[in-house]
């Protein structure tokens, strides 16, 4: 129908809406130019079926289609695959710094101190053989040097077990993220269903996904119903639509957590050694592999030292004559400690090496002192000095190494995040020209409404 009613009011009232639509639209951006994660949403105008009349086909004005979100979905994969290395080294970087404060003597007494203290005593002892005070300083760097060693094996089991614990924490936050995701699904399938756009919703879920593979590998695809499935640990479903799956923690041999996936009957599946990515990769890798490498060689450098000083010692003689004691028990730096024979009677430690020497001979003092230089560690190739230091070494590249992959990882996803901005982001200078722009339109449109009820006003003063 043409004329006042069919064409004029028609496209003055459609075009009132539309660009009133577009305002509302406009004035979400500029109240979400702060949010996380959300995106940018414009109003699509398209022209109405154009209506017959006389003289040919005439416009029929304006409608708003649908209200579009502003996103790259491949550009949302590609951040969250990035995410998840960076969760990975950020968590082993953390734990590794830990180690390193372990091993750290700059800033108070550590193991290396305590090792020279042990040969230096021995070395005074040479000096005075039959001294009471050196031998008692002997017995005090004695178990000194132990208790470090029992110390710094105990603190770093500690850190083991720290990170267990935040491991069981984070599984729990991703079986609470995984519910969070599974609900989004279900309101984004009731919204879309109907042709509708669930922009906001879908912005919920992609932050949650983001966080969600901070902490944990994850596969994600979108159904045609728009809910997504996201699946960890080879393949194991955390989210189906609407149903969430849920992961637990189970203790291993060793006491320490293990990751499983539990399925609906309630029966579990081990994919510690499927995660390949996230803050769990990360603490996996410390737990599993670098902190039991720092735990054996520790034990083997202070079981070397057990057996090669008390090798010597008990082939000694103390100043009462006596002779087959040790110096230490134990076999491993957790459980070395100094013979309590010793402890009780420091006449028993063995500075000569004959009888008839006692008590000036200083033989055997000398020997177990010169052990300090003797290539005894490492296949015969380094000294005790050297080993402990290779281990310190070695934990400050593995930090190094962490904290070079963060940086990278981190600066990866800080040039996504900025490419995302360049095109989800809200620009404000951009939002005040549009809604300046549709300002205008709606003032014409209702310019236009008013120039229909002039008319109208013109025809019925004609009658």
């Amino acid at each position: 129908m043409t004329g006042i009613y069919g064409v004029i009011l028609n496209s003055g009232r459609g075009a009132l809406l539309a660009q009133q639509k577009a305002i509302e639209i406009t004035g979400h951006n500029i109240a979400n130019v702060n949010t996380p994660g959300y995106s940018r949403q414009r109003v699509n105008l398209a022209a109405n079926d154009p209506l017959y009349s006389g003289i040919g086909l005439m416009g029929g004005g304006v409608r708003a289609t649908e209200i579009q979100r502003i996103y790259d979905r491949f550009l949302g994969l590609q951040i969250n695959n990035e995410n998840q290395n960076l969760g990975r080294w950020e968590a082993r970087k953390g734990a590794l710094e830990r180690v390193e404060i372990i091993f750290d003597e700059s800033s108070g007494y550590g193991l290396n101190q305590a090792m020279s203290e042990f040969w230096n005593a021995w070395q005074d002892l040479a000096n005075n053989p039959s001294g009471h005070v050196e031998r008692v300083t002997l017995l005090a760097k004695s178990e000194t040097m132990a208790t470090t060693f029992n110390n710094m094996y105990s603190n770093l089991e500690q850190v083991q077990k720290d990170i267990d614990t935040s491991i069981r924490g984070t599984v729990e936050e991703i079986n609470l993220i995984a519910q969070q995701v599974a609900d989004l699904n279900q309101k984004i399938v009731e919204v879309e269903v109907n042709g509708q756009n669930a922009n906001d919703y879908r912005d919920s879920r992609d932050l949650l996904l983001r966080e969600l593979s901070s902490m944990i590998d994850i596969n994600t695809f979108e159904n045609n119903d728009g809910s997504v499935t996201v699946s960890v640990g080879s393949g194991k479903p955390l989210v189906e639509s609407i149903f969430a799956w849920s992961l637990s923690t189970e203790t291993n041999a060793s006491g320490l957590q293990d990751i499983v996936w539990v399925d609906s009957d309630g029966n579990t599946t081990d994919i510690t050694n499927d995660i390949s990515g996230g803050k769990l990769k990360g603490w996996i890798e410390a737990r599993d592999v670098a902190i039991p490498d720092y735990l054996d060689r520790l034990d083997d450098l202070a079981a070397n030292i057990i057996s090669e000083v008390n090798a010597l010692h008990s082939n000694g003689f103390g100043l009462d004559g006596s002779t087959g004691n040790d110096v230490f028990t134990g076999t491993s730096a957790s459980d070395m400690a100094v013979n309590q024979l010793i402890a009780d009677d420091v006449n028993l430690i063995a500075a000569a090496g004959s009888a008839g020497g006692v008590p000036g001979d200083n033989s055997n003092a000398i020997a177990i002192a010169n052990l300090q230089n003797d290539l005894l560690m490492g296949g015969n190739t380094a000294t005790f000095d050297d080993y402990f230091n290779s281990i310190v070494s070695d934990v400050g590249s593995g930090v190094q190494n962490a904290t070079v992959n963060f940086s990278h990882q981190y600066s990866m996803v800080e040039h996504l995040d900025n490419y995302r901005e360049s095109i989800s982001g809200v620009s404000l200078d951009e939002e005040m020209v549009n809604l300046v722009k549709y300002q205008h339109a709606y003032n014409a449109a209702a310019k236009l409404i008013s120039l229909v009820d002039e008319l109208l006003n013109t025809v019925i003063s004609m009658v």
